[in-house]
């Protein structure tokens, strides 16, 4: 997402860039608190992800529970360009902090472009009718958006055998080390081309496990490095798992598996 928002902007017709709200989660049960968290890291990746005519004015500190609408409307009118805003970590608040933050979006929508961020991509695990489950709410929503702002979902799909292919052929064009075709079948065959899995597998390698670039990267070595990502036990892993004991996957998932 940082490499498309960097990507659009050097076009010169949109501002983008992609920021997180995941320090706000330390604050899940105050508002106030989440908001300037969450807007003090804004500004500084804003900073040092655009150039200097695309930067905001300095924040203001308005009232608890207005403060996101507030400085994004006053980013809007002094920007240049149309603002567009992927905002990752959104499924990491819970609470009155993620209501409100996703309501103040909402609040600002009817004044696009000129008073608020043209588009703006909410990034995480969940689908946006999901976000209520998560904090507390209802078991689920009636609609597919809780706001009625929604365009539409994307769920990033997983790779196909030529895209690995291609991936780690971009690993070899810059250093000259190889992965065998056996090797890349493998990693694919073991995460069925999930995106962060092929990539992890790939840097556990290249990066721990095999540092000389002169020694091809075999079956073996992808065999290893999946043996050392499930017993790290890393983050992304145990959030997969977190999601697999959710009742309305759990639905879709066993039968499957008690089929077989």
């Amino acid at each position: 997402m940082l490499a498309l928002a960097e990507e659009i902007t050097e076009k010169g017709q949109y501002c983008v860039v992609t920021l997180s709200v995941e320090v706000g989660n330390a604050f899940n049960s105050d508002i106030g608190a989440a908001e300037l968290a969450i807007l003090a890291t804004w500004h500084d990746n804003i900073i040092d992800q655009l150039p200097s005519d695309l930067h905001p004015p300095n924040w203001v500190e308005g009232s608890p529970g207005q403060r996101i609408r507030a400085n994004l409307r006053i980013w809007a009118q002094s920007c240049p360009r149309p603002i567009v805003l992927f905002i990752d970590e959104i499924d990491s608040l819970e609470n009155e902090v993620l209501i409100s933050i996703l309501r103040q979006l909402r609040d600002g929508y009817i004044n696009r472009p000129k008073n608020f961020p043209s588009s703006i991509g909410l990034i995480g695990m969940r689908d946006v009718r999901d976000y209520k489950v998560a904090s507390g709410g209802s078991n689920r929503l009636n609609t597919a958006s809780p706001f009625n702002i929604k365009d539409r979902s994307l769920t990033m799909r997983d790779f196909n055998i030529a895209e690995v292919t291609e991936l780690y052929q971009q690993h070899t064009e810059d250093t000259g080390q190889v992965f065998t075709q056996s090797a890349v079948e493998m990693a694919f065959d073991l995460t069925c081309g999930q995106p962060w899995l092929i990539n992890s597998l790939a840097k556990e390698i290249v990066e721990e496990l095999v540092i000389d670039t002169k020694v091809a990267i075999t079956v073996e070595h992808i065999n290893k490095a999946k043996e050392i990502l499930i017993a790290r036990k890393t983050t992304h892993l145990d959030s997969l798992a977190e999601r697999l004991t959710e009742i309305r996957i759990k639905a879709i998932i066993e039968p499957k598996y008690k089929a077989k």
